[in-house]
């Protein structure tokens, strides 16, 4: 991997599965950390999950919440299997897993991070709590706008996208 310049956005011209899935993960990270931090500290096991279905993801391919939106019609741009450019398989939905590429790097960071940062925000102290708000506000501003200062940095690094507007 070598070292890049410029900046990394992904494409933002239409909803998509995996733009979807970070928008549907962020709001529950950020929702969940609120509710715990103001209601009940057991909703901490609500951003666990979501950090486990990312590793998942990012080990596996196989995403819950890209199933969910594939049944509901939407298209993925990382599906494992196209048959051609217009058409696309609709079966089970697996994100590409042929190599380690940015997107799936950024899926276990995340994954990892959230899930140590629940357990400690429930068993050891509730501040870590502004951590996991602010992925899930980064998460939500990424799927938004496209841009991802944890993606900026991994590409800077030379990891390769596969869902990036070069500019």
């Amino acid at each position: 991997m070598g070292k890049r310049e410029g900046l990394y956005l992904v494409k933002t011209y239409t909803w998509y599965v995996e733009r979807l899935v970070w928008l549907v993960a962020g709001t529950d990270v950020l929702a969940s950390s609120i509710l715990s931090a103001v209601h009940h500290p057991n909703w901490t096991f609500s951003i666990l999950f979501v950090g486990l279905c990312s590793v998942m993801v990012a080990l596996t391919g196989f995403c819950v919440v890209g199933n969910i939106l594939c049944l509901f019609g939407f298209r993925p741009m990382i599906p494992v299997k196209v048959e051609s450019a217009k058409k696309w398989r609709r079966s089970l939905y697996f994100m590409q897993t042929d190599r380690w590429f940015l997107e799936r790097y950024i899926y276990m960071f995340v994954g990892v991070n959230l899930s140590l940062s629940s357990m400690l925000a429930r068993f050891y102290s509730p501040n870590w709590l502004f951590f996991t708000g602010f992925v899930g506000t980064a998460t939500i501003t990424f799927a938004f706008t496209g841009f991802c200062i944890m993606a900026n940095l991994l590409y800077r690094l030379g990891a390769e996208p596969r869902l990036c507007r070069y500019i």
